[in-house]
């Protein structure tokens, strides 16, 4: 069966190069008790060495283009479960059994959304290995006031430690895509849950939404809180009420949630 080509309105491109699964597998952690979720499996190669691995694999695909040629790739393999879908809008938190890990080539496009939401939406998970644009990855660890820092880091930082990192050469892809990715791996930090998540996200969205303008305009600007009510916070949580939203570390944007909620 001759290859399938990839889209690129689906931000797809397949990971053909079967040097970098070693890479993975270390990062990932992989045991043969893990229940993987692995979204975007593409032509399959991330899949059988997954399948080899673990106990068994959750692979969601959106292109059903792709059916024919991961059936046939996989085939024989019980502990593969294909479902086709949109991972941003299927209910991953109902797959038996539950997922531990999300270890996946992401598609470029939803590479974002699907990290940030699945701290929520998958509360078995506890460790993540992904591929990922490498100014993506980048963002979910940069520091404040760098020009990568933004809600992203915020949210992944306050909910995950990063455990492993390494750059991938854009020749394992196929098309060759023209920017540069990055694996890394990150887990679920034990205290991830202490924090009204809801109330920090609204916080967090509001405060980078006008990243240029004071923190406590921002807020105001969103409707979240009144810029007197936001410099007040500021102050109260030790910083300067003029401080913009870059130069808070991530456990700030709690203690400020949880001032501007009392």
């Amino acid at each position: 069966m001759s290859r399938p080509a990839a889209k690129k309105e689906l931000g797809q491109h397949f990971l053909v190069d079967e040097n970098l699964l070693g890479v993975i597998a270390r990062l990932a952690e992989l045991g043969s008790d893990d229940v993987v979720l692995e979204v975007g499996p593409g032509l399959g190669v991330l899949t059988g060495l997954l399948a080899d691995r673990v106990k068994l694999v959750h692979a969601v695909e959106l292109d059903r283009s792709l059916e024919p040629h991961l059936a046939e790739r996989l085939s024989g393999r019980e502990n593969v479960q294909l479902h086709f879908g949109d991972a941003l809008r299927l209910d991953l938190a109902s797959l038996e059994p539950s997922p531990t890990k999300l270890v996946s080539n992401l598609p470029y496009n939803i590479a974002t959304p699907l990290v940030v939401e699945s701290f929520d939406r998958l509360p078995s998970v506890g460790l993540w290995c992904v591929m990922v644009q490498r100014e993506v990855a980048d963002r979910f660890f940069a520091q404040p006031s760098t020009k990568a820092y933004g809600a992203v880091s915020v949210l992944v930082q306050l909910s995950a430690e990063r455990t492993g990192f390494h750059p991938v050469s854009r020749t394992v892809f196929r098309p060759r895509p023209n920017v540069d990715s990055a694996l890394v791996a990150f887990r679920r930090l034990d205290d991830g849950e202490s924090w009204d998540r809801a109330r920090v996200k609204q916080v967090v969205g509001a405060a980078f939404a006008h990243r240029r303008k004071r923190l406590a305009n921002s807020l105001d600007l969103a409707g979240t809180a009144s810029s007197d009510a936001a410099a007040a916070a500021l102050e109260a949580i030790g910083r300067d009420p003029r401080a913009r939203a870059e130069e808070l570390a991530p456990p700030e944007f709690v203690a400020l949630a949880e001032r501007l909620s009392a």
